[in-house]
């Protein structure tokens, strides 16, 4: 394999493309699905979380977010701009605004408003708090809303979202800098937790806080230990607009690395909160339909693996337990009836990130690619693939530093049999 070697700009921890852009195959397989960059240098591009809608409704447009550096943590005064890429017109960027709230790993939340809506919506930052902008990429029009987003209802009427000043303190690169969080030494605040926002009217309340969901006990009846720190990560409305999920954290200061997790899922007004998985650890999922939660987990029937969970009654079934072996970005491929997932890997022994499709009735699955990423790209601001669907199911967009350092590139599906 040959590796790829990163130089340094004057700027210390800032890394610049790649001086070698050819992209790498794992054994240069023939059968991969054809795919191009739909962005490029010298300005890095990624369009970030796994669970969000990065294409319009006609499939024509995608956002991004775009920066001019990589390699470090975000300060206050670094700024990203937001726009959408026409593909049928060479891939062209156009920018439609900009913003200092942002991470790595979810970006600055920029996603379509689900619908037909031309919509999109994208979090920025104000002298005491974080606040929405929606601009609509066909009219031009623009409106802000008091709060920030997280995740979308499928109906496109409210966003739920959690404290973006707790997470950046708590998992840096899922929260803001530039607003330092007022509980910072709160152990379980009650000021703070889940909140809920009209995307019309812009009206919003707290749901419900971090100490309402800490006095609830493990479903074993076990009581959390002093001394832990909670937070809230990877919120989820369900596909009817009901319920959401969310991941309750915890750890003991000063690791900063090391915390346990348990998922749960709530009504969409706060109430009828519920244990689905508490054995330390939950990481990415996925709502299958309103009853049934696809996550990587830990679990009693075959340890770590990804589990379909049913919300009423607690039941598990492991999925794919000799294939899906690790953890990824999961998601259900739109169009093919819930047959498909849509997942990736993190980098193996040989630096190689793969995406791929997984028939959950036959167990096959489909290699989509392998993608290099150096060492370099570690911890907060590693470059995962996050592979995220067009809304009929025939494209996949990843971000990937393989070739020209973070950019986006777009996977075709039309020559596979998924029907």
């Amino acid at each position: 394999m040959r590796r790829r070697d990163f130089f340094k700009t004057a700027a210390a921890g800032t890394m610049t493309a790649l001086i070698n852009p050819a992209f790498l195959h794992a054994g240069e397989k023939s059968d991969y699905p054809p795919y191009r960059a739909i962005t490029k240098g010298p300005l890095f591009h990624w369009g970030a979380y796994y669970d969000q809608i990065h294409f319009d409704p006609t499939g024509r447009f995608v956002i991004s977010n775009q920066v001019n550096f990589e390699g470090r943590s975000p300060t206050p005064e670094d700024t990203i701009d937001v726009g959408f890429i026409d593909l049928e017109e060479n891939d062209r960027w156009t920018k439609i605004g900009s913003t200092k709230s942002w991470n790595w790993q979810q970006g600055c939340m920029l996603q379509f408003i689900p619908g037909d809506s031309s919509e999109v919506v994208w979090n920025s930052r104000g002298e005491e708090d974080f606040f929405a902008t929606v601009y609509d990429i066909k009219t031009g029009e623009k409106r802000i809303l008091p709060k920030p987003v997280y995740a979308l209802a499928p109906n496109g009427r409210f966003s739920v979202y959690p404290d973006f000043r707790r997470l950046n303190d708590t998992r840096p690169g899922y929260g803001y800098c530039g607003i330092p969080d007022p509980n910072g030494e709160t152990l379980i605040p009650e000021n703070a937790g889940i909140w809920k926002m009209d995307l019309k009217t812009g009206e919003n309340g707290m749901l419900f806080s971090f100490a309402d969901v800490a006095r609830i006990p493990h479903a074993d009846g076990r009581p959390f230990p002093d001394g832990v720190k909670h937070w809230f990560n990877h919120l989820i409305v369900s596909p009817d607009s009901e319920r959401f999920l969310f991941l309750h954290r915890w750890k003991q200061e000063p690791d900063k690395m090391a915390w346990n997790t348990r998922l749960l899922t709530a009504k969409a007004d706060g109430t009828d909160i519920r244990i689905v998985s508490d054995n330390d650890m939950v990481s990415h999922l996925v709502w299958r339909d309103p009853e049934h939660i696809i996550a990587y987990a830990r679990n009693p029937l075959a340890g770590d693996r990804f589990y379909l969970f049913n919300i009423n009654t607690g039941d598990a079934t492991v999925y794919g337990k000799d294939i899906m072996k690790v953890d990824g970005h999961v998601s259900y491929l739109p169009c093919t009836g819930l047959r498909w997932i849509l997942n990736d890997t993190y980098p193996n022994k040989e630096r190689l990130q793969t995406p791929f499709l997984f028939n959950l009735e036959t167990e096959e699955k489909i290699e989509l690619g392998a993608f290099y990423l150096a060492p370099e790209y570690k911890g907060e601001w590693r470059c995962d693939l996050h592979p995220r669907a067009s809304r009929d199911g025939r494209k996949v967009l990843i971000d990937s530093a393989h070739q020209d350092g973070r950019q986006i590139y777009l996977i075709d599906l039309a020559g596979l049999n998924l029907d």
